[in-house]
């Protein structure tokens, strides 16, 4: 970081905005700019032009969410980060889907911090090492092929099975019977795969499966 770079830290804990910028600050290239709320973050965001914005995800106004999806959408030329004590991976996800470059926990060091702040301004990701794995799984979803294109990858071999039986016009009766399993099984079967593909309707399940039969 040996060029001047201006950092917005959004949280609306005071002594948490403080313990950082008097960090953030002893490195003469730092400059940072402060915000107690979301609504404040996405002004700051578009009046001062930080490079990087530290934002918490739970802030009084807008959240951290909030946030993100405005400057995606308003094509804003700031790289986010959140700073956050939740640890799931449906949060993690979400917050890749709006933009974010870099997750960080709040009890990981604020040695981590200024390591994803070098990580995420060279155009990198950067998420906390105790949580890599989501990325790992997250980019295994999306570096699919061609037949996940349509979501059979999800699909379990035992539910792929029930599809190409399905294509074959089996009767849940039949398909029970060849699979040596209960009909309450395969209504679940049927009804996780409808969850994992978006289907709905009373036949969207057989025309995927016979329109799909070639990739099960």
């Amino acid at each position: 970081m040996d060029k001047f770079q201006k950092i917005l830290i959004a949280d609306d804990h005071a002594l948490v905005r403080r313990g950082l910028r008097q960090v953030l600050e002893t490195r003469p290239s730092i400059r940072v700019i402060e915000a107690e709320n979301g609504e404040e973050a996405l002004h700051m965001i578009r009046q001062e032009k930080p490079q990087v914005a530290l934002l918490d995800i739970e802030m009084p106004k807008m959240t951290g969410f909030d946030v993100a999806v405005r400057v995606q959408n308003e094509s804003l030329p700031v790289t986010l980060v959140f700073l956050t004590m939740f640890k799931e991976e449906h949060v993690f996800n979400k917050a890749m889907d709006v933009g974010v470059k870099g997750y960080v926990l709040k009890e990981n060091t604020i040695a981590e911090i200024l390591q994803c702040i070098q990580a995420v301004t060279a155009g990198k990701y950067y998420l906390s090492p105790s949580i890599s794995d989501f990325l790992v799984r997250r980019n295994a979803k999306l570096v699919t092929p061609a037949s996940d294109a349509t979501g059979v990858g999800l699909l379990t071999p035992a539910e792929r099975n029930l599809l190409k039986l399905l294509a074959e016009m089996k009767t849940n009766q039949q398909i029970a019977d060849a699979l040596h399993i209960s009909i309450k099984t395969v209504h679940n079967h049927r009804n996780n795969i409808c969850d994992k593909l978006g289907l709905q309707g009373a036949h969207a399940l057989l025309k995927f499966a016979v329109e799909h039969v070639s990739q099960l």
